[in-house]
């Protein structure tokens, strides 16, 4: 099978398209063709490996010392299931699935994966696309996860920090969805089409600072962990709910001490391994309660070209990647 690998950290340059054996799936996996898959930030990160001072050595113990443990990426993927394991129940040959692969060691960037029947893998929804599909198991199920953990409510007036990324682009229509008077910060460029995922409001960051307009929030969600920690706090109702899904370790203990000091709520870390929610999301995507936005696709051959662009930090939605388009 064709594979995308990287046998060292660095830029985009290091992925390589290779052939390599096609798994077999044990009793309790499913084997999965995989039609399309992604490139998120997450898979960007693993690759160059650019995290905080304080993240390196347990990020270094977990994804491998000198080179990568697992040499395929890849967090998130859509496919066919092909063989299915003796003990399998949830699944038959021939089922569209889509999964979150970031639980069970990665591997989306090859043609065939084996996923644990239990892992965060469901049926995909019936009027999207694989490329579509491949683009919602990360950044949905985390939009979905925050959004529930702050207890959102009908009303609620809901600030979405770095809105035109995946989780984003996803926490604004989720948000929307529950009823939520939705303001959106993000670039010039995005303003316009943040407004049509559900916006009421949407703030230009290059231009204006949310936090300067005396507004306060029942919910501050920052996407990208990129706005500044004091005057999210600020910005908060006092029982507000500060939720921030790229936290770094300094914000983590600011967070600690704002929950004990405050009756704020402060959430981080990220979804359970769980289907559920790739279910609820599912409902909701063939319900027309929320879409996929795709900025581009490219095919498993550009890989390179795909992580370059991502690399900028300036795509709208997700990018997914196709591997077979049959």
């Amino acid at each position: 099978m064709k594979a995308v690998i990287y046998e060292q950290y660095g830029p985009p340059e290091v992925l390589q398209v290779t052939e390599l054996s096609k798994p077999a799936p044990k009793d309790n996996e499913i084997l999965v063709k995989v039609k399309a898959t992604s490139v998120t930030a997450g898979d960007t990160r693993m690759r160059s490996f650019t995290v905080p001072l304080s993240f390196w050595l347990p990020a270094r113990i977990a994804l491998g010392i000198r080179k990568p443990k697992n040499p395929i990426i890849g967090m998130e993927c859509a496919g066919v299931v092909e063989t299915v394991g003796q003990q399998v129940t949830r699944f038959k040959v021939g089922d569209a699935v889509f999964a979150s692969t970031l639980e069970s060691g990665f591997g989306g960037y090859a043609e065939y994966i084996c996923l644990p029947e239990d892992g965060v893998v469901a049926l995909m929804p019936s009027n999207i696309s694989f490329p579509e599909a491949a683009a919602v198991p990360v950044g949905a199920r985390t939009a979905l996860y925050f959004l529930r953990e702050a207890n959102i409510q009908r009303g609620q007036k809901v600030l979405i920090y770095g809105a035109s990324g995946s989780v984003g682009s996803y926490a604004v229509q989720l948000a929307a969805y529950f009823g939520a008077e939705v303001t959106a910060v993000c670039s010039t460029a995005n303003l316009d089409w943040v407004a049509s995922l559900g916006a009421a409001q949407t703030i230009d960051y290059t231009r204006d600072d949310f936090s300067r307009s005396g507004e306060k929030y029942d919910v501050i969600f920052d996407t990208v962990g990129k706005a500044d920690y004091a005057a999210c706090i600020n910005s908060l109702k006092p029982l507000g709910s500060y939720l921030n899904a790229v936290s770094s370790p300094g914000v983590a203990l600011r967070m600690r001490w704002t929950a004990v000091t405050s009756g704020k709520k402060m959430v981080g870390g990220g979804p359970p391994r769980s289907s559920e929610d790739m279910t609820v999301l599912a409902e909701l995507i063939e319900a027309g309660e929320v879409r996929v936005v795709i900025d581009r696709c490219y095919p498993l051959e550009k890989i390179v070209a795909a992580h370059r662009y991502v690399d900028l930090g300036h795509k709208k939605g997700n990018v997914p990647i196709v591997l077979d388009s049959t």
